[in-house]
């Protein structure tokens, strides 16, 4: 099961990552956003609950907010390539949501979180031994900050969180992430994401954070 996860892991960084170098992190982390649809779809079939046609609402709405981000771009456009390596990512990252949901009841978040980044980094280790190149000091720093702080403690955090929430509100509440990854590529990289990507960018936050607003209400 741990490998599993490892697995569905490591799928997840690699698209995520490579949406945003074929891209833009505008484009990669917005249309990673749509992870909260894919579970929202996913979980009442999952654990037995209640099917919501809001949860069908909220996913037209965002798939819409990707079109605008997308549309009109040729079919090898960056924007395009982005968008779609950002959603298998989210759609990857639901679907490893879903299942810490089910194994949270039974394992404490830190192991959880310790076992699918273990196999997450044994899987991945013979593929970054067979491209090879140098990584300098300074990079294997900003790699361990990386690994540590953005990736292991957060990740630990939001499993945590899967103990008193579910899936479905804990995934809208991280799609917070987008903002703050937009100002930090725009301060740290000088990236200025388009007019037609800030659009799409709105319709899918805009849809999620409502989305966040009626399940905190009923």
């Amino acid at each position: 099961m741990f490998g599993l996860l490892g697995v569905i892991l490591a799928i997840h960084w690699i698209t995520f990552f490579h949406a945003i170098q074929v891209s833009s992190v505008a484009v990669g982390l917005l249309s990673f956003s749509t992870f909260p649809v894919f579970t929202a779809l996913i979980e009442p079939w999952w654990f037995d609950e209640r099917r919501r046609v809001i949860d069908m609402v909220t996913a037209l709405l965002v798939f819409s907010g990707l079109a605008i981000m997308v549309y009109p771009v040729p079919a090898g456009g960056q924007v395009l390539k982005g968008a779609l390596w950002g959603t298998v990512a989210g759609f990857t990252f639901a679907i490893l949501s879903l299942l810490n949901r089910k194994w949270v009841r039974d394992y404490p978040p830190v192991t959880i979180a310790f076992m699918q980044n273990g196999f997450a980094a044994l899987f991945l280790l013979p593929l970054a031994l067979a491209r090879g190149g140098s990584v300098s000091a300074g990079q294997m720093g900003l790699l361990v900050l990386l690994g540590v702080v953005c990736t292991a403690l957060s990740h630990a955090l939001f499993i945590r969180g899967l103990t008193f929430l579910r899936a479905q509100l804990a995934s809208i509440i991280a799609c917070l992430e987008p903002l703050y990854g937009i100002v930090f590529a725009y301060l740290l990289l000088d990236e200025r994401p388009s007019l037609q990507t800030l659009a799409g960018g709105a319709v899918i936050l805009v849809t999620t954070f409502l989305a966040m607003v009626h399940r905190v209400r009923v």
